[in-house]
C-alpha cells in the first residue's frame, strides 16, 4: 500500500513538472507576458557584438551562422526558425523574443531555454544582435 502511494505521488509530481514546463514554454502566437517585458539593454554595437558572440556560441548549430534556420546540428526533423524574415511566429517583440531564448520553444521542446546557464543581460544582447539580422523597421 505504501510502495503504491509513493509510486502515485511521484507520477502526479511528474504530470505536474511537465504541465508547467509546458505552459512556461513559448508557444505560436507569442505571450502578453513577453510582450509586457522590456528589453533592459540598449541596442549598441557593443551590444549586438556581444550578443553575436553569444549566438554563435549558443545559437547558430541550429539556426545557422547567418540566422536562417539552416544550422548543421539542429535536431532531425526540427524546423528552427529563420531569423532574418518578417515572420515571428512566437512573438515579434523584445520580450517575447527573449522567453522564447530564456524558456524555448514548445510544445515539444526542440528548442531548450538558455535560463540557467544564461545571465538575463546576455539574452538581451542575443535579443540585440538577433534583431540586426533581421528586416530593418
Amino acid at each position: 500500500m505504501y510502495r503504491r502511494s509513493i509510486l502515485g505521488i511521484c507520477a502526479l509530481i511528474c504530470v505536474w513538472t511537465l504541465a508547467v514546463a509546458t505552459l512556461g514554454a513559448q508557444n505560436k502566437g507569442g505571450s502578453a507576458e513577453g510582450k509586457a517585458l522590456k528589453n533592459a539593454v540598449p541596442t549598441s554595437a557593443a551590444s549586438i557584438a556581444a550578443g553575436q558572440a553569444l549566438y554563435t556560441k549558443n545559437c547558430q548549430f541550429c539556426h545557422g551562422p547567418k540566422g536562417l534556420g539552416d544550422g548543421p546540428l539542429a535536431p532531425k526533423d526540427s524546423h528552427p526558425a529563420n531569423l532574418t524574415d518578417a515572420t515571428w511566429d512566437r512573438g515579434a517583440t523584445d520580450g517575447e523574443i527573449f522567453k522564447v531564448i530564456m524558456e524555448g520553444a514548445g510544445p515539444d521542446f526542440k528548442m531548450k531555454g538558455a535560463k540557467g546557464r544564461l545571465m538575463d543581460n546576455d539574452v538581451w544582447n542575443i535579443v540585440n544582435f538577433v534583431r540586426s539580422l533581421g528586416p530593418k523597421k
